[in-house]
């Protein structure tokens, strides 16, 4: 029998000398949480109440119902075991970063790098949007632990969601259901998340097979200062799925600057040396610069071996030995699809062989996906992520393209379509990899796509030097307009989308790292380049060469490695990467040489407009940049100018 106060209600009316049984049978005892998922309900008139207790016939039950639903196509289960396809609408298929909101007292706190609306605001116009918007639908409550359930280093959120989409998903990408509730207990804090696809459904209305509100009605919002995600209109990505960038970037980089750890966007690897040791690195690269690929690698040198611990996001905090420890805060993988192949990232593409949810990939004909990139000829016939049957033609520059029946041309799969699985179907995935104590970080990297000037590695002189790499860190414009071709994007610690407050305070927060524990306990720093090319084409082959330049990486942590120190940092002397069966087919051994040597050299008149460049970018926040950086700029100025 429903209670009679509210249909919405997730308890049930009983006569009153019975309340102290039927509160037992409550999935918590958490006052708080119950009241605030009741009035929720209650605002935006759901039909019912679910909460998720992250069981796998719960995630089966859920699958059914999109496919007899149209959301979900279930594939071969011959050839994906326990996969599906989804298409999202074409209006949701990425991030809307125009529609994402940072929302805090004080315009000046977002800086310039955000897009701030004040608080009580927001607050009325997402309230106006979420009234009535779950009619006809089913609110479903998602707790989830951002982290292994139980670690110093976690944090637990609930989102309210009316997508059976979003809940399958989170079940793979976070911890979710009883023991998160049970861990939360009674009095507990949580990350409140709130998210709607905003489509009420009328009685008797058919449902669309991905629902979702016109984009001007859109909004991912973050409420920085009582710690709160509101997100309303769109189903996709980390739009919905509030646990990825919104809580694991934006809301935690603002908590750990509050609480002095750190919440970045870095992959976790584990690299083991032939004498069995082992260094945890975290590195930080903007979208497009082969992140996933090195999370995943296979070494191309003996004996060294690479195994995962997470491919996106790292939470870090100072332990009692004075070291960064690490956990990776997510339990699975969403990867971009388009690229992966068995050449770029052969683990990724292993992983995803069973339990995936694909979405905007093509569907072949006989129940199987394909992407562009995926490295096995192109189907002649497929359904293309926007449902259309495309066939393969050729058009008239010669180039094989996918056609639909009335001679539309473009991609099978969208260029941003994804996968997500399970991060313990990796066949590198690190024995310790969910250790809710972390691993202690040996080494940072950061990095970006720079086809001139950035050599092929360097390392930072000194912690402050350290953050400057990373506040320089960027990557250029391949845009076929060629006005734009070789504009350098700056993406802050590949941050800049994922910012909740000014960048300015951001980099403070960097550079005060040593006042909180031995400086000589923090990670050592080095920024890479993979993409630098000449008249040939990309001047290192990366993937798995990637781990020679680890090796000298840890070489440096280990106080070896041959070195010199230069104006821009300390870079390996040409004989100082291990080469052995480095194979390039277009260069011979004395063009590999010369090659080796611009790579491993300092572009000095590059490397003078490259610093102007970065002085430039820091002009926007004003006297609230730190004064250590605009210090660092004008030393490696001056020792530029020395520099022959």
């Amino acid at each position: 029998m429903a209670c009679k106060k509210n249909a919405t209600c997730a308890c049930k009316a009983a006569p009153k000398k019975a309340k102290t049984a039927v509160a037992a049978k409550l999935p918590t005892q958490h006052q708080e949480l119950l009241a605030w998922v009741k009035d929720f309900a209650k605002l935006t008139q759901a039909k019912d109440v679910v909460w998720c207790d992250g069981s796998k016939r719960e995630y089966n039950e859920l699958c059914d119902l999109m496919v007899k639903g149209g959301v979900f196509t279930k594939l071969n289960s011959k050839k994906r075991p326990g996969c599906y396809l989804a298409r999202s609408h074409w209006s949701d298929v990425a991030r809307v970063e125009d529609r994402t909101y940072i929302a805090c007292a004080n315009k000046e706190d977002a800086g310039p790098n955000c897009n701030w609306i004040e608080p009580a605001e927001l607050k009325q116009t997402m309230t106006g949007l979420y009234k009535g918007c779950m009619k006809g639908r089913t609110l479903y409550v998602i707790p989830f632990s951002m982290g292994p359930v139980g670690s110093d280093i976690a944090k637990i959120g609930v989102e309210l969601t009316d997508s059976p989409y979003v809940v399958v998903n989170m079940h793979i990408m976070t911890r979710v259901g009883t023991k998160v509730l049970k861990q939360l207990g009674a009095h507990g804090s949580y990350i409140k998340c709130l998210h709607s696809i905003g489509s009420p459904l009328k009685a008797g209305q058919k449902d669309s097979t991905w629902p979702c509100a016109p984009i001007e009605k859109k909004y991912i919002a973050h409420f920085t200062e009582t710690a709160e995600i509101w997100s309303f209109g769109s189903g996709y990505g980390g739009n919905a799925l509030l646990g990825k960038k919104c809580l694991a970037l934006r809301i935690a980089s603002f908590l750990a600057k509050q609480e002095g750890w750190l919440a970045e966007h870095m992959l976790i690897l584990k690299l083991t040396s032939p004498e069995g040791k082992s260094y945890n690195i975290a590195a930080a690269f903007p979208s497009a610069c082969g992140k996933t690929n090195l999370a995943m690698m296979e070494p191309k040198i003996p004996g060294w071996k690479v195994e995962t611990i997470g491919d996106d996001i790292a939470w870090m905090k100072i332990k009692e030995d004075g070291r960064l420890w690490a956990i990776n805060p997510e339990s699975g993988f969403f990867g971009v699809a388009p690229g992966t192949s068995m050449d770029s990232n052969p683990n990724a593409m292993r992983t995803i062989t069973k339990n995936t949810i694909f979405t905007n990939c093509a569907l072949t004909d006989d129940g199987d996906i394909w992407w562009e990139g995926m490295g096995v000829p192109a189907p002649a016939h497929v359904i293309n992520w926007k449902g259309e049957d495309v066939t393969l033609t050729v058009n008239d520059q010669g180039k094989k393209v996918y056609a639909n029946a009335k001679g539309e041309v473009g991609p099978a799969a969208h260029a941003n379509a994804r996968f997500t699985a399970p991060a313990t179907q990796c066949p590198v995935i690190a024995s310790n990899w969910e250790d809710p104590a972390g691993v202690p970080i040996d080494a940072f990297l950061f990095g970006g796509r720079r086809p001139t000037v950035i050599p092929l590695v360097n390392q930072a002189k000194d912690w402050t030097h350290a953050v400057f790499m990373g506040s320089a860190a960027g990557s250029e414009t391949t845009a076929a307009n060629l006005s734009q071709i070789g504009v350098v994007r700056r993406d802050p610690m590949a941050m800049l989308p994922f910012f909740s407050y000014n960048t300015a305070d951001y980099l403070l927060h960097w550079l005060t790292m040593p006042l909180r524990t031995d400086p000589t306990k923090l990670p050592k720093v080095f920024f890479t380049n993979w993409f630098r090319k000449d008249e040939k084409g990309f001047m290192w082959n990366g993937f798995g060469d990637n781990a020679r330049v680890l090796k000298w990486v840890c070489e440096r942590i280990e106080g070896k490695g041959k070195a010199v120190e230069t104006a821009i940092g300390f870079l390996p002397t040409p004989d100082a990467i291990d080469m052995d069966g480095y194979v390039d087919a277009g260069r011979d051994a004395a063009c590999l040489k010369a090659t080796m040597e611009a790579l491993l050299s300092v572009d000095v008149e590059g490397w003078k407009s490259e610093v102007a460049a970065v002085q430039d970018s820091y002009k926007k926040f004003g006297a609230r940049m730190p004064f250590a950086l605009t210090a660092k700029l004008a030393e490696i100025t001056k020792a530029l100018e020395a520099a022959k």
